[in-house]
């Protein structure tokens, strides 16, 4: 048997060449990218970024002699009205987000599961309406309707012959009335909120539990608030950054018979006591501190959301 000898024979490797863009070309398509992020940017620095940190600055820095001192941090620590303060504005803030959360994400997963189209959209569009109405004309709006001689005031005594002020003790200018003033937005935004997050939920997850013999109650508890239990978080977070720097609302609700941060500055910035910036911007600073870690946990639980979510 004769052995033919077989000839490998070596194919050319094919190279394949990636058509690489010119660098003019990548240069320019970043320039353009760019030039269209700049005024966003510019509007940050020169409206966020910039006076946050002139207000940090000025707070180091004496009212009377102009040196740089920690006296200003120091009185907020020694002066028990300004602690209460913070005190009141953390405890306003914590209170209107978890109610308006628990109560908002009720209220959003109703919204959700509506089957009429047109009734879904008029919800959406009072909540996109009510979430922005605050300030002076909302206080207005329940000092004539909850106030000592409010709408609703008057008419629960005429006809049902009960006294909110001298019966119930209810009082809208209390802290209690402007935890329900501040719900009045809160509880819309957090159902803006919270709508796109419910959207994320798969109808195939809720079949997948139901084949596998879980209950309703199990599927939330297992599967739905744990996945959403992050922009829950981020969400509350959000809005307690929105109801403890909120100033106008409570201002003319109580015209500074609640002891809050935003109040307190005004006070010392006008000199309705005695005219004092540094000691402003010191409160002004401690505000940023606390608004900084919401925000942070807010980052935080949005970088949990985006990871599940395969972004």
């Amino acid at each position: 048997m004769q052995l033919r000898a077989v000839k490998h024979t070596t194919t050319p490797e094919v190279k394949t060449v990636t058509a690489k863009r010119p660098r003019s070309i990548q240069w320019s398509y970043m320039f353009t990218s760019w030039l269209g992020f700049a005024p966003f940017l510019l509007f940050c620095l020169l409206f966020e970024i910039l006076p946050a940190v002139m207000v940090i600055q000025a707070s180091f820095v004496d009212s009377n002699s102009g040196v740089f001192t920690l006296n200003n941090y120091q009185r907020i620590l020694a002066q028990t009205d300004k602690l209460h303060a913070f005190q009141n504005s953390i405890a306003l803030g914590i209170i209107t987000a978890l109610l308006s959360g628990i109560i908002g994400f009720l209220a959003a997963y109703g919204v959700f599961n509506l089957r009429t189209s047109w009734l879904r959209n008029v919800i959406i569009g009072f909540s996109s309406i009510a979430a922005n109405f605050a300030g002076i004309p909302l206080a207005f709006a329940f000092i004539s309707t909850l106030g000592v001689t409010g709408f609703i005031t008057v008419l629960l005594l005429t006809w049902f012959h009960i006294d909110l002020y001298n019966s119930l003790n209810f009082s809208l200018y209390s802290f209690w009335g402007l935890v329900l003033v501040y719900i009045y937005f809160e509880l819309p935004l957090m159902i803006l909120i919270t709508l796109p997050a419910l959207s994320t939920l798969r109808p195939e997850w809720r079949e997948a539990a139901t084949n596998l013999g879980a209950s309703n109650f199990t599927y939330w508890r297992r599967v739905g608030l744990p996945l959403l239990f992050p922009s829950l978080v981020a969400a509350t977070m959000l809005l307690f950054a929105n109801s403890f720097g909120a100033f106008a609302t409570a201002f003319a609700l109580a015209q500074g018979g609640i002891n809050l941060v935003p109040i307190q500055i005004q006070f010392v910035v006008n000199g309705n006591v005695n005219l004092d910036p540094g000691l402003g911007n010191a409160l002004a600073g401690g505000m940023i501190v606390v608004l900084l870690i919401a925000v942070l946990l807010y980052s935080a639980m949005l970088r949990r959301v985006s990871k599940w979510q395969g972004r």
